[in-house]
């Protein structure tokens, strides 16, 4: 068995056309095709609006700050959600008949939790009931968005759901601006951080699909995600340290899946060659003091994060990389 071919998630493009045609790039270029985001459509495409759509139960609209929660659903919170159902109508559409795996993406509870902000102002990381109530409504929500794919995609075999964290460094460090910007938010501890995530990779799980986490930080602390019930872990391969070795070594050894984004995201002023990058997975290998065919099954290659700052020439050529790179190892 091959490594697989995956993307992030998101994709250049600002309309419907576009989107259908994004759609078509990852069905065709992908051995691991994913549902696109297209954050270039505006707010309610954005990451922080799509994971708002997902959560069940809390309504929102979008400030000249950016997003608040509100007593019910505002304009543009409806807007998100209907948009987001549009798109999972066209996967379908086009998807219909596939037999192989699949993935969708969400934003994660501490993403949220640090971009949107409480009814009254300052940013829900803020308190400490809000961030519950928020990470409990995502994981209600993300029962429903799986149940929803499954429905749509009755033939999928393994349906993987991404979930974004890539504020949780942040977080955890206490550098989260306050809605001011002249303070930064008191960090959030370890065990409250895990089990917000918990909660939501555990209702992933139940609701029948395979929950990874993805991040393009420096610094995510994986063993905690690890520990929070984590099926695979995503990372671009230039923002791991030399301490994350040891957890991305034991990952793949308990038979796990480790994604790791090794094409540019955006076009580089050399290209990198299929044999170069390939050559480079297994000089990491090699790092990590893996056997590389036991490693390899293990293994999923995608663009670095960012492909929605790409040219549609590069982001059709990075997905196509990333699959040839995945079918030479």
């Amino acid at each position: 068995m091959s490594a697989l071919a995956s993307g992030v998630g998101s994709m250049p493009g600002t309309d419907d056309r576009e989107y259908a045609e994004a759609v078509r790039v990852v069905l065709g270029e992908l051995s691991l095709p994913h549902v696109p985001e297209m954050p270039g459509r505006g707010a309610g495409a954005s990451m922080t609006g799509r994971g708002l759509a997902v959560v069940a139960g809390l309504g929102a609209d979008l400030q000249p700050a950016g997003w608040r929660l509100t007593d019910a659903p505002g304009v543009d919170h409806r807007r998100a959600r209907s948009l987001l159902a549009q798109d999972l109508d066209q996967v379908e559409e086009q998807a219909q008949g596939h037999a192989g795996p699949f993935k969708a993406q969400v934003c994660g509870p501490w993403t949220l939790a640090a971009t949107v902000e409480k009814p009254r102002g300052d940013k829900i990381l803020s308190d400490h009931g809000a961030r519950r109530d928020l990470a409990q409504a995502l994981a209600e929500g993300v029962r429903d968005h799986v149940a929803d794919l499954r429905r749509r995609l009755p033939g999928c075999e393994r349906l993987v759901v991404q979930v974004d964290e890539p504020a949780l460094p942040a977080v955890l460090g206490g550098q989260v601006p306050t809605v001011s910007g002249f303070g930064r938010l008191r960090r959030v501890d370890l065990p409250e951080a895990s089990q917000a995530l918990e909660w939501v990779l555990t209702a992933i799980t139940e609701a029948g699909a395979e929950p990874w986490v993805h991040s393009c930080a420096p610094g995510v602390p994986w063993s905690l995600v690890h520990g929070a019930g984590a099926l695979g872990l995503s990372a671009d391969l230039d923002v791991l340290r030399p301490e994350d070795l040891d957890h991305f070594a034991e990952f793949i050894e308990a038979g796990r899946t480790v994604a790791i984004g090794i094409v540019p995201s955006t076009e580089p002023g050399s290209v990198p060659t299929d044999t170069a990058l390939t050559e480079r997975v297994l000089r990491w290998l090699d790092m990590l003091g893996l056997d590389h065919e036991e490693a390899l099954p293990r293994l999923v290659v995608t663009p670095s994060c960012g492909l929605a700052g790409a040219s549609y020439d590069w982001s059709r050529q990075a997905l196509h990389l990333s699959g040839v790179v995945a079918g030479h190892l």
